[in-house]
């Protein structure tokens, strides 16, 4: 339940990810997305369980058994943060969220109230789990950012094009795009005219026509004929780079 920050550096462009099965898909992903889910299921199954048996007062669910049943429907979500919180304690930090509802919620069984304990540690752990779904979700907006990131730029050099790095390639430099090719870096079109699609960058499907001398940025895809464009800003500068920065920092 720890919360960690999304890092580009840990991701994969989606088109590079493993795939596991024959029919070119990986199944994992929507398996552990479920199992993450078990233990939330089974306490709260158990805790509505012992308030229907509460509310009609049923006379086996009494003293001892009480006790068990909601102490049963409390680890599932309980016990993997008291380990944080005591994991907290060990480092010498007393005021984790971890240590905090542990301490709260214990409280809760030591003054009798069984069914607020579990319920209090229930609805943190659900929120953990949207928390975690939302980190999943902006790691998956990453990945899709990074297979817009352009690989290799064709730079013109010693009276040739020649396929390099985007992140090697200097400002004043001249590049060369072919149809159906991203654009690697922002820069000013040297050709007469470019039609591009830019929805990567603006989220707009229609087609960008641009004349000589207009601005490009790294990130859009070239439609048309082979064009060339003088970079203005180093790949750590351009729009993409920009944008994936952003996003990580968000």
């Amino acid at each position: 339940m720890k919360k960690k920050k999304v890092n580009l550096r840990d991701l994969k462009p989606s088109s590079e990810k493993e795939h596991n099965h024959d029919d070119g898909h990986n199944h994992s992903a929507s398996s552990y997305n479920f199992k993450v889910y078990i233990p939330a299921i089974i306490s709260f199954a158990m805790l509505i369980i012992g308030i229907i048996l509460d509310y009609f007062d049923m006379p086996f669910f009494k003293d001892g058994i009480r006790i068990i049943w909601y102490g049963a429907a409390y680890l599932p979500v309980g016990l993997p943060v008291i380990k944080e919180g005591w994991e907290s304690i060990k480092k010498g930090d007393f005021f984790t969220e971890f240590f905090l509802m542990s301490i709260a919620t214990i409280g809760a069984f030591v003054i009798g109230q069984y069914p607020e304990g579990v319920a209090v540690m229930l609805f943190y752990a659900v929120g953990e789990l949207f928390q975690s779904a939302a980190v999943n979700r902006a790691k998956g907006n990453i990945k899709a950012l990074l297979d817009v990131r352009p690989k290799e730029a064709n730079v013109f050099r010693e009276g040739d094009y020649k396929s390099v790095s985007p992140e090697v390639v200097n400002i004043g430099e001249k590049i060369q795009i072919r149809v159906g090719e991203k654009i690697p870096l922002d820069g000013i079109l040297l050709s007469e005219k470019a039609s591009l699609n830019t929805a990567a960058l603006t989220g707009e499907s229609k087609p960008d026509s641009i004349q000589k001398e207009a601005k490009v940025y790294a990130g859009s895809i070239n439609l048309e004929s082979v064009i060339e464009v003088e970079v203005t800003n180093k790949f750590e500068d351009s729009s993409i780079a920009r944008i994936l920065d952003l996003v990580q920092n968000a």
